[in-house]
């Protein structure tokens, strides 16, 4: 009657626990990056009566008798599945579509979490805005412009407002067509900008014009900027084959244009840029060309960024250029459910987990990363209020065991009587 006793205590003491649980999880239901956790039981020992025997020739064997002594914990398990994206439109806000976490740290301290609701420091760091921890990944190197993810992580860096250095236009891209039905001495034209080295912009307007031998077209220019000499093109004609296409300069071989400047001016020296036209036609079609392509630009500061889906963090800077600043890294596990919980929506590396394998988005199975969403909690609200039943039913079934074995009890106490 004892057993029967301690093995209901058992069993309320962890329907209780059990509930613990499945509270958590209901009230989680709106927490970013939440994982839901489970609750499993198992046995404890039984007490045997009597063992099992072995069969003979003339009796078969019997099974052994035992007598359960109740239920303990077997574990609390994090159910690491993907949660729903929710769009918050914010460009600091990163979710998730994998198994990768994102790594934080503070100072010597390392942990890991599926919370990307970051925020730009008054530094320039991507934080956590509720514990100031800091958002690892790789930075831009700013000689080479480019990202070594073999190096140790740092935090990352998006710095607003930062200035970038203006470029001299060296190469421009023009494409559009010629019109074969152009008479001779008519034109064509089409305006670039030229970047000086100071990042001023110029503007040179090229003329094709129609010469009197077939499919041939004399190419001069000009510029309305003040500050222009004059603007030089070499080879100074361009042909074409019956077929439309551009034979001279022989494609990829570009016209130079040389822009000289007025003396007295801050940039004296010529900017000479080349000029793709391979890509120009001469068919019975409107005339029009267009600069597809320019690789100057004025002096710009930052002032948004984009992500990639492999974590490249892209700056958009105000003078319409844009440039790799930095790529968050990612955190896997051989066992993620091996993870300790600490407080913040964050986890720390325990002897169950295994180190973490860090690395990009996009390889190794950490998934991809998203901008302007978070990834919403996992928690099943259906699952978590049957639990709610089931461990309240469970609960009540073990407390009308221990009624009941008193009941029993007062009735052997009574047969003194």
């Amino acid at each position: 009657m004892m057993r029967a006793l301690y093995s209901a205590i058992g069993g309320l003491r962890n329907h209780m626990t059990y509930m613990d649980v499945v509270a958590n999880n209901i009230a989680n239901v709106n927490t970013a990056g939440f994982k839901s956790a489970r609750v499993t039981f198992q046995d404890v020992l039984s007490l045997t009566l009597t063992g099992a025997s072995f069969a003979t020739q003339s009796r078969g064997g019997t099974n052994p008798q035992q007598i359960g002594l109740g239920v303990s914990l077997g574990g609390v398990d994090v159910i690491h599945t993907q949660g729903a994206m929710q769009a918050t439109n914010k460009s600091t806000d990163f979710a998730i579509q994998g198994l990768g976490m994102f790594i934080m740290r503070d100072g010597a301290r390392q942990f890991y979490t599926r919370d990307g609701a970051f925020d730009v420091s008054t530094q320039g760091e991507l934080v956590s805005p509720v514990t100031g921890y800091k958002v690892m990944g790789w930075n831009v190197n700013a000689t080479t412009g480019l990202i070594d993810t073999t190096l140790p992580i740092t935090p990352l860096t998006i710095p607003f407002g930062r200035l970038i250095a203006a470029q001299q236009t060296t190469t421009t891209t023009i494409d559009g067509n010629l019109d074969a039905a152009t008479l001779t001495g008519g034109t064509v034209t089409s305006t670039t900008q030229v970047y000086d080295s100071l990042g001023k912009a110029h503007a040179v307007t090229l003329t094709f014009t129609k010469d009197a031998a077939p499919n041939s077209w004399t190419v001069s220019g000009a510029s309305t900027s003040g500050d222009v000499a004059s603007v030089a093109i070499a080879p100074a004609t361009v042909t074409f084959n019956s077929t439309g296409a551009i034979t001279a300069p022989a494609p990829p071989a570009p016209l130079v244009v040389t822009t000289t400047f007025n003396a007295g001016v801050s940039q004296a020296s010529p900017v000479v840029t080349n000029m793709n036209v391979s890509r120009v036609t001469q068919f019975a079609a409107a005339g029009n060309l267009t600069t597809t392509a320019n690789n100057g630009y004025s002096a710009g500061s930052l002032m948004s960024f984009s992500v990639g889906a492999n974590g490249d963090i892209t700056g958009v800077f105000s003078n319409g250029s844009n440039r790799l600043i930095a790529q968050v890294g990612l955190a896997s596990f051989t066992n993620p459910g091996g993870l300790e919980k600490v407080q913040a929506n964050m986890y720390q590396e325990s002897a169950n987990s295994g180190p973490p394998v860090i690395g990009t988005a996009s390889s190794g199975g950490r998934g991809q990363v998203g901008a302007g969403v978070l990834e919403g909690s996992n928690t099943d609200l259906a699952r978590e209020f049957t639990n709610v039943v089931v461990a309240q039913r469970g609960f009540q079934a073990s407390s009308r065991i221990i009624a009941t074995a008193d009941e029993m009890l007062q009735d052997l106490v009574n047969l003194k009587r």
